[in-house]
Formats: structure tokens, C-alpha cells, sequence
């Protein structure tokens, strides 16, 4: 199963941070990478606690021939395309696309953000409700495979807090 997550509290040149989410589901399948399953929107506030607007968020499982690396490239040219730059970490964005997991490809220890590495399954996935409550909702039953714990045992071990609230019933 190929897991991303999409995140936006920024608007993009298509509109408000939920309608540059669901432009990107359909601009990732244009390019080869369709989303056979979509989770609700989400709303929650930005990690690390900051001043910024809250992100609207979900995830997808997505279905593609391209490899873990080609794939990243992709979700990285995606955001580019709605107007992400990386100029500064933690930083408010009109979208955000994060590989998650591709399949059982586990690879890397840690992200170096100046060398690029691709790390699978995504390092912090375990640590954020405003991906875990969205993937629940998808794949409850997905095995993270590195902690062996499935998705709703990881959003069950998350301290009280960190809101995530869905958008539509």
C-alpha cells in the first residue's frame, strides 16, 4: 500500500487550502499516480504549535508504477506546481505532500533535509494525529512496518491534545 499525506493552510493559485488539496489528488493522477482512496478532510493546527493558519490535511493510498524515489520527485514537482517553496522549515505552505509508506519498503534511519534521503516509512508518521486520524479512516489495519503496530494502535498511544477534527461527516 502506498500512503501519502496532503496538508495545506496556505491558499494556492487553484483556492483555499481544501480545494488545493483535492486539485492535487487530481494533478498526482494526470502524472501517473491516481488515488484509489481518499480519507475526509481534516482540520488541524500547526505542528509545531505556531501563529500559523490551521492546515486542512488527509491522506491517500495512491496506486503507481514509479519507484519510492521517482515518487517522492513527484510529490515534491506537485507542490511546486501549487507554489511551495522550502524556504524555511516548519514554515506555512499552500501544500504539503509526504510519502508515508510504499508498501514494505523500509529504508534510512533519519531524514537529513540537506542531503535529501528518502526515509520509508516516514519518520514522525507515528508521532502525528493529523496524519493517523486520516489513515484510521482508510486502513486501520495497515502495519507500520518497522514498529509492527498497526495504524489505529498508533493514534490510540498518542497523548491527549493536537486536535484533528474531520471537515465533513
Amino acid at each position: 500500500m502506498i500512503l501519502i499525506a496532503l496538508g495545506a493552510n496556505l491558499s494556492s493559485p487553484v483556492g483555499a487550502p481544501a480545494e488545493t488539496v483535492s486539485a492535487a489528488l487530481l494533478r498526482l493522477g494526470e502524472l501517473g499516480a491516481p488515488a484509489i482512496r481518499i480519507s475526509r478532510l481534516y482540520r488541524s493546527r500547526a505542528v509545531p504549535a505556531s501563529d500559523q493558519p490551521d492546515f486542512v490535511n488527509a491522506v491517500a493510498v495512491l496506486e503507481t508504477k514509479l519507484d519510492p524515489g521517482a515518487l517522492m520527485a513527484l510529490l515534491h514537482q506537485v507542490e511546486a506546481e501549487f507554489g511551495r517553496t522550502r524556504s524555511q522549515h516548519w514554515e506555512a505552505r499552500p501544500l504539503d505532500l509526504d510519502l508515508l509508506a510504499y508498501d514494505e519498503v523500509v529504508t534510512g534511519k533519519k531524514y537529513e533535509e540537506s542531503s535529501g534521503s528518502l526515509v520509508l516509512p516516514h519518520p514522525r508518521l507515528q508521532q502525528r494525529r493529523f496524519v493517523l486520524a486520516p489513515l484510521v479512516e482508510l486502513a486501520p489495519n495497515w502495519q507500520h512496518p518497522k514498529l509492527g503496530l498497526k495504524a489505529v494502535a498508533l493514534l490510540a498511544k498518542l497523548p491527549p491534545g493536537d486536535e484533528c477534527i474531520p471537515l465533513e461527516a
